[in-house]
């Protein structure tokens, strides 16, 4: 199939398929007598693949390394330790999303609670106090 029909089925826009073509992601590229790019049907469910890692946060490097060699093979080892290192890295990435989210509930709760007549300054100084506080547990 032709570039144009490639990107219809996609999705995607023809740039970002010359783009993951010429970055090495996708492999499956011929030319015809006239030039023009050529891809078959195995095209659509790489750039399904590649579009899905993407998603889940992997970069375009790492998920050049977890594609399958030009053999067709597939690195199953080295599959499974990329994806266990994403997951990992997920993790890691939740636990400090969610004590950004505590601070940030702190500070509401501090900010709203702020007794009527004390000076804004003063209650951000309070805030910032239970913020430091909070931390150090």
């Amino acid at each position: 199939m032709k570039i144009g029909e490639l990107a219809k089925r996609s999705g995607l826009s023809a740039s970002r398929i010359r783009f993951y073509e010429s970055s090495g992601l996708l492999s499956t590229v011929e030319r015809t007598g006239n030039g023009y790019r050529s891809y078959d049907a195995d095209a659509l469910w790489m750039l399904e693949l590649i579009t899905g890692a993407q998603r889940a946060g992997f970069s375009l490097d790492e998920i050049r390394s977890l594609l399958p060699t030009s053999g067709g093979a597939w690195p199953q080892e080295e599959l499974l330790a990329g994806l266990r290192r994403k997951v990992a890295e997920i993790e890691v990435l939740q636990e400090r999303l969610a004590r950004n989210k505590a601070q940030l509930l702190v500070a509401i709760e501090g900010i709203e609670s702020r007794p009527q007549g004390q000076a804004c300054s003063e209650n951000a100084q309070q805030v910032l106090e239970r913020l430091r506080s909070k931390q150090k547990a």
